[in-house]
């Protein structure tokens, strides 16, 4: 108990520095954050772009939050309403362990996020877990999106597995957190080349998931449960909406097959594999990632105009 007090108490000065800073970064790239009850959630999402824009959500991955976007939201705010909210169970959204945090409970739960702020359709787009929900979204809820932009997304299988999606497969949790070591271990997982991180924010890290990580592990597992036993490889064939699929080659979380067999079998799906990107592409690559998807979404837009006039 001692121990624990005073471990908590060195980590909440730096913990008080690196929120301080992130929300002057935020401020920085002119994201705005917010707060809003739907159903038994209290959503917290960070917002830029014209009000009047379309809308275009996108969800972070496992253990992730909003910041994911902040490099990228700021080049996608142009032209959209952009909206890039904590998925319930991580971030500054409820994080309750009783909750159900399975793909079809965030589905829904979103799906009411977006009726509390009076969104009927809009672009969607998520990264790793965030691809998954946002996947599942799409198969459930067709009518509610003008498009689908999926980054390195889960729940779909490839013809090949990554040695930690097969770790996974046989209860094996490779990402969990215990120090600054497990920290930079995961973190040259994820992404192909790291960059430095300052200390500051990795206190932050690591200080979230002594808080969190008996709930995280809840939630990892519910994941891993809905990947293995409800994957969505059957059904990609029905989705009827302008898709496009990012992904990094040197993927360590994801086999990049994936992309591929997606691709293939999502009817005029778009893909663009980058080459030294691992499994955060709009954090690696953020410039080029969001020229493809200005582009695409353009396209999209187009497509969607000539069909209403035909």
């Amino acid at each position: 108990m001692i121990a624990s007090g005073l471990t908590d108490l060195a980590l909440d000065v730096p913990r008080t520095a690196a929120k301080l800073s992130l929300h002057a970064l935020r401020w920085t790239m002119g994201l705005t954050p917010h707060r809003r009850p739907a159903g038994d959630i209290e959503w917290a999402w960070l917002e830029s772009g014209a009000a009047d824009g379309e809308p275009l959500v996108l969800l972070h991955g496992f253990s992730g939050s909003k910041d994911n976007w902040l490099l990228y939201a700021p080049l996608m705010a142009g032209c959209y309403r952009v909206i890039c909210p904590d998925l319930p169970g991580f971030g500054d959204s409820t994080r309750d362990a009783d909750n159900d945090h399975g793909i079809a409970a965030q589905v829904a739960r979103l799906a009411a996020f977006l009726d509390a702020l009076g969104i009927a359709r809009c672009h969607l787009g998520g990264n790793s877990l965030g691809g998954y929900v946002a996947l599942a979204f799409a198969l459930e809820y067709p009518e509610r999106l003008l498009s689908l932009s999926l980054f390195n997304n889960a729940g779909v299988n490839g013809p090949e597995r990554s040695d930690l999606q097969q770790k996974m497969a046989r209860g094996e949790n490779p990402l969990q957190l215990h120090s600054r070591r497990d920290l930079d271990r995961i973190l040259a997982l994820v992404i192909h080349r790291p960059p430095y991180i300052p200390l500051l924010v990795k206190y932050l890290v690591l200080a979230e998931h002594r808080r969190y990580g008996a709930l995280l592990n809840r939630i990892f597992g519910q994941i891993i449960g809905d990947a293995l036993e409800r994957p969505l490889d059957d059904r990609l064939g029905e989705l009827d909406i302008p898709t496009i699929i990012f992904w990094g080659e040197q993927d360590q979380l994801l086999h990049v097959s994936a992309a591929t067999f997606q691709n293939e079998r999502i009817a005029g799906s778009e893909l663009v594999v980058f080459e030294d990107v691992g499994h955060v592409p709009m954090i690696e690559r953020p410039w080029a990632t969001a020229q493809h998807h200005r582009d695409f979404l353009a396209r999209a837009i187009v497509s969607q105009t000539e069909s209403a006039a035909a």
